[in-house]
């Protein structure tokens, strides 16, 4: 079973090396390390280039923004299962993608998912600042703002061909509207791996201010009322979940 990886890059010299170590170290071996970079203008393509030992395939040209990376990345896929794993995130050990195979042929599942957390920037002595805890999958959850951290999601490649690509109309919130495309469907079967499958750095579009929450907020409700899954008031239970990771402990329960 060949899995593909994908990366999107820009701009990315001060991660790219770790990402790629990291995909490098899997102790699984039928990986294939697809790079989608952005037309970066700093150091990142002489890494690439340092590495096409480790890196299947790299294309380096101005796009349209991460979703754009990520379809051009799935275009390129020769992999029986594809996930993604950007220039700031990296695998929490050298077992993440077997277990993923292991699950994958033991559970007969089309879906795949895991848990993830957030850390700060210090590579040396990073400390973990939000656990993104998902549980065994439930529909009903959907309504509820539940949804699988993206790094850690797994496709049988067919169902891109099946179900499509991501919605570049959707500057921040493609991810989401791709995760509701599939897991409202019923012919998908989900399976949920309960381990930390990756780490990811602080920060970024989405998450790294208030003007980027509240563009992030309107498209989510856009895709939550494309997908038919709730309404307004599922984008607040989306964001109280966010508070219970940053504790140990959940206060605020949710379905």
């Amino acid at each position: 079973m060949k899995i593909t990886i994908i990366t999107a890059t820009y701009n990315s010299e001060s991660s790219l090396q770790r990402t790629i170590d990291s995909v490098a170290g899997q102790d699984y071996e039928n990986i294939e390390h697809i790079i989608i970079d952005g037309g970066s203008t700093d150091n990142t393509i002489n890494i690439i280039q340092a590495n096409l030992i480790h890196i299947t395939k790299y294309i380096s040209e101005k796009d349209n923004g991460i979703y754009s990376a990520f379809n051009a990345g799935i275009k390129l896929a020769t992999g029986d299962i594809i996930g993604f794993l950007n220039s700031d995130d990296i695998f929490t050990d050298s077992y993440i993608i077997s277990k993923v195979v292991e699950s994958f042929r033991t559970k007969n599942c089309d879906v795949l998912y895991g848990n993830l957390i957030y850390q700060t920037k210090n590579n040396t002595n990073a400390k973990t600042v939000r656990y993104w805890k998902s549980n065994v999958f439930r529909k009903s959850g959907l309504k509820y703002g539940w949804m699988p951290p993206h790094p850690t999601v797994y496709c049988k490649k067919e169902i891109y061909e099946k179900y499509g690509y991501y919605d570049e109309k959707f500057k921040i919130s493609a991810d989401y509207d791709y995760m509701l495309r599939i897991f409202k469907e019923p012919l998908i079967k989900k399976d949920y791996l309960a381990t930390v499958m990756v780490k990811m750095n602080v920060g970024g579009v989405s998450n790294g201010s208030f003007s980027g929450i509240y563009k992030k907020s309107k498209e989510d409700i856009r895709a939550i009322k494309r997908n038919k899954v709730g309404g307004f008031y599922t984008i607040i239970c989306k964001n109280l979940r966010k508070l219970g990771q940053f504790t140990k402990s959940s206060i605020i329960k949710l379905p």
